[in-house]
C-alpha cells in the first residue's frame, strides 16, 4: 500500500474530473476561435466553466482569466500591475511561493523597488501600514500558506490597501475550495487547478473589473486579448468540474488526530495554523530529509517543503522567518492530506514514524 501525503505539492485528478474531461480530448475537441458547430460546443464550455469558478468567489465571469496555472497566475498579476504602472514600490513577505518571491527579485532589477515584510511566529503579516507609502502600488501576501497553513486575515489586508488607494494581490492556490475567499478580498486572485483534484497545466486570475493589467501573452488575442494561446478546453473543463465537487471530507478530523499522534513523540514542534490539509512538525537533532527518505522506503510520501524547493538543502526561509533556528528549519516535514486520506492511512503513519524518528536520533551528528 501507497500512502501519500503530500497533496499540498499536488493532488491526484479525481475520477469524476477525469470523466468530465475526457469528451473534449476525442469528441468535442474544437478550437474554441473557430466558426463552427465544434469550436462552438467547445467555447461554450469553456464559459460554463468561467461561471462556475467565478461563482466560487462571487465573481463575474468576465472577470476571470484563465492561465496554466499558480505561477503564470502570480506572475501575470504583479508583472501586469507593475509594467502598467511603469514605476513605483511592491510590498510583498518573506514567506511567498517563489513564484512571488522570484517575480519580485526580477522587478527589482528592473528598478522596481521591492519590501519584504517580516512575520510573527505563526507566519502572520507584520507592519503593512507602517511599510505603504505614497510610491506603493501593489501589495502581494499569500492567503494559505503552503508549508506553515497560516490563513492570512486577507480583509484587514485589503481594508489598509483601500485606505492608501493600493491594489492588493493574494496567492490563494493553496487555500481555494478549503477556507473563505470572496472578491471582497483583494483586487486580484490567484488560483490553480491540480492543489484541488483537477488537472494539472491550468489555473486562474481574477481580475477585478477596474484593474488595468499590461498584458505580456501576445497572440490571437484570446481570453478577450488578455492571456494569448489557444484554450486548454480539457483542462478548464476539469478545473471547473473540481470545483463543483470540492469536499474537505474528514480533513479536519485527520488532521487533528495526525498532530495529537504527532505531540506524543518527544522533541517535535507541530506547526499548523489554520489550513485543514497541512500539518508540518519539525523533529529536532534530525534533517527531515532523512525523515522523508525513510518514511518513502515504507511507502508513505511526505515532503520537506514546498515541492519548487525541496531538493534545495538550504534552509527553508519560511520557517526561518517565523523564528526557528536553522537546525530546527531543516527538521521540518510537511504531511498533507486530501479527501481521499483515510484513518487507517494516518493510523500507519503513527504506526512506523515514532520509530524511524529513534533510530535516526541514535545516529544523528546532532
Amino acid at each position: 500500500m501507497e500512502i501519500y501525503l503530500d497533496n499540498a505539492s499536488t493532488t491526484k485528478t479525481d475520477p469524476i474530473v477525469l470523466e468530465a474531461m475526457l469528451s473534449f480530448f476525442d469528441k468535442d475537441y474544437g478550437n474554441t476561435s473557430s466558426p463552427h458547430k465544434m469550436g462552438e460546443r467547445a467555447n461554450e464550455a469553456i464559459e460554463r466553466a468561467r461561471k462556475i469558478i467565478a461563482d466560487s468567489i462571487q465573481a463575474s465571469p468576465e472577470e476571470i482569466v484563465f492561465t496554466s496555472g499558480g505561477t503564470e497566475s502570480n506572475n501575470f498579476a504583479i508583472k501586469g500591475v507593475a509594467f502598467n504602472k511603469k514605476r513605483g514600490q511592491i510590498i510583498t513577505t518573506k514567506i511567498e511561493h517563489k513564484s512571488v518571491i522570484n517575480t519580485c527579485k526580477w522587478l527589482e532589477e528592473q528598478d522596481f523597488e521591492i519590501i519584504y515584510l517580516d512575520v510573527d511566529e505563526k507566519g502572520f503579516v507584520k507592519g503593512l501600514e507602517q511599510a505603504i507609502n505614497n510610491d506603493t502600488i501593489l501589495v502581494s501576501v499569500i492567503h494559505g500558506h503552503n508549508e506553515t497553513g497560516t490563513i492570512q486575515d486577507l480583509k484587514s489586508i485589503k481594508q489598509i490597501c483601500e485606505k492608501n488607494n493600493v491594489l492588493f494581490h493574494t496567492d490563494a492556490c493553496q487555500s481555494y475550495t478549503k477556507t473563505d475567499l470572496s472578491t471582497d478580498d483583494a483586487d486580484l486572485i490567484s488560483l490553480n487547478a491540480h492543489k484541488i483534484h483537477g488537472p494539472k497545466g491550468v489555473g486562474a486570475l481574477y481580475v477585478r473589473k477596474e484593474v488595468n493589467l499590461d498584458v505580456f501573452m501576445h497572440g490571437g488575442g484570446h481570453e478577450k486579448g488578455m492571456r494569448s494561446g489557444t484554450i486548454n478546453v480539457p483542462g478548464i473543463v476539469g478545473f471547473a468540474k473540481a470545483v463543483e465537487i470540492a469536499d474537505l471530507g474528514k480533513m479536519s478530523f485527520l488532521n487533528e488526530k495526525l498532530k495529537n499522534g504527532l505531540n506524543k513523540i518527544e522533541r517535535t514542534k507541530i506547526i499548523s495554523y489554520g489550513l485543514p490539509h497541512i500539518v508540518s512538525a519539525v523533529f529536532e537533532g534530525i534533517e527531515g530529509e532523512a525523515v522523508v527518505s525513510s518514511l518513502d522506503l515504507e511507502n508513505i510520501y511526505a515532503a520537506t517543503g514546498s515541492a519548487c524547493s525541496s531538493k534545495n538543502l538550504q534552509a527553508n526561509q519560511t520557517l526561518l522567518a517565523i523564528g526557528l533556528n536553522h537546525q530546527q528549519a531543516n527538521g521540518m516535514v510537511r504531511f498533507s492530506l486530501s479527501r481521499f486520506t483515510t484513518e487507517q492511512e494516518i493510523d500507519k503513519v503513527l504506526e512506523v514514524l515514532p520509530g524511524i524518528v529513534q533510530k535516526l536520533r541514535k545516529i544523528s551528528p546532532f
